[in-house]
């Protein structure tokens, strides 16, 4: 499903129209820096939580060594900061058999 799709499927559902249903998505899934509410709150080091969906979190990864697929070479890959999804027990039990 595409963005459009949601936002066409949450304007079906609400009655919003499709141009205000998309501002919504928008809203909440934005990547731009200072747009969309869970970027925002994992950029500020927050968790976001949707009882019964889940929960958006970021994780710190270890700086590691890795290896060049074309060459082979050795190479050290940094320590970074990486966004983390976290079922909810009622989205895991609808969808996992």
């Amino acid at each position: 499903m595409t963005k459009k799709e949601l936002a066409a499927k949450l304007a079906k559902q609400t009655d919003l129209s499709q141009a205000k249903a998309l501002d919504v998505v928008n809203a909440i899934f934005d990547t731009k820096p200072g747009s969309g509410i869970i970027a925002v709150e994992l950029d500020a080091g927050r968790k976001v939580t949707l009882p019964g969906f889940g929960t958006f979190s970021t994780r710190r990864s270890k700086e590691r060594e890795g290896r060049n697929p074309a060459t082979g070479a050795k190479i050290t890959i940094s320590a970074r900061t990486v966004p983390v999804f976290k079922a909810g027990k009622g989205l895991k039990d609808r969808v996992f058999d």
